[in-house]
């Protein structure tokens, strides 16, 4: 039999002593290397911009590629090993809640913190996390993206960063055409619907540090408040996600995340 070795060295630097190894368990290992298993998810707005859809339904609830937009959250979040889930629900909440349920059908643990439309993603955040989040890292998002961005390599980048919170960023795609004119006005090329290389947005998923509760205010979106503000002092890092990514704000993204999602399928 080959000798264990001395000490292990988990992902996020810990380490384990053979001794320990011995007596651990693979879950109690896991719980040790402080992998973090929860998300926090909001999705209590009133998606105004997907009217008349949303008049009476949740937009967590809106269907897209034949199933409602949370529920790729979830089974995303799921197959990314996170086993516990809180929701921040306000805008007819009461749909999400039954639907969802406490999880248990999608293979996860799922709560839900109530917060106020007005309030904005700060309330949320900081309700969600106050009431239900004990991990000292863990993973926060709008509940409105489709992606196959891997978490456990944003992780890594947020251990390394010692920040108290991490972005995931992408190069946008602009939803309309580019036209290059010249200084006397004539046509000279077309771009059909460019992906702009040299600028970066937030895909509203992020790896907070728990100590981030103090920096939300009660009121307010944490893109035009916690984050400006903490980037000023270097605790906001960035992770670059190169692949799929599709958002849903409006009726017209509905539509395009429908055709690419078909058209990914075949």
């Amino acid at each position: 039999m080959v000798p264990l070795p001395k000490t292990l060295v988990l992902p996020d630097g810990t380490l384990i002593p053979g001794s320990v190894r011995r007596r651990c368990s693979i879950s109690a290992l896991a719980r040790l290397s402080n992998r973090p298993r929860t998300a926090v998810v909001l999705s209590g707005g009133e998606g105004v911009r997907l009217r008349p859809i949303t008049s009476d339904l949740p937009k967590g609830l809106v269907k897209v590629g034949g199933k409602p937009l949370l529920q790729w959250v979830v089974e995303w979040l799921k197959a990314n090993g996170v086993s516990k889930i809180v929701i921040g629900v306000a805008y007819l909440k009461e749909q999400i809640i039954d639907f969802f349920g406490d999880g248990a059908r999608f293979g996860v643990k799922i709560q839900y913190s109530v917060h106020t439309v007005p309030g904005g993603t700060s309330e949320g955040f900081r309700l969600a996390i106050s009431r239900y989040v004990d991990d000292e890292t863990f993973f926060a998002l709008n509940g409105d993206q489709i992606t196959d961005l891997r978490l456990d390599e944003m992780l890594a980048k947020h251990l390394k960063s010692g920040t108290v919170s991490t972005i995931a960023v992408i190069h946008p795609r602009l939803p309309f055409g580019l036209v290059k004119v010249d200084k006397h006005d004539y046509c000279r090329g077309f771009l059909e619907k460019p992906v702009l290389k040299d600028v970066n947005i937030s895909t509203g998923i992020y790896v907070f540090h728990h100590g981030i509760v103090k920096h939300l205010p009660r009121v307010g979106d944490v893109e035009r408040t916690t984050f400006p503000k903490l980037s000023k002092v270097g605790k906001v890092a960035a992770f670059r996600h190169r692949g799929s990514f599709i958002t849903i704000n409006s009726l017209r993204e509905l539509e395009d995340a429908e055709k690419r999602l078909r058209s990914q399928a075949h």
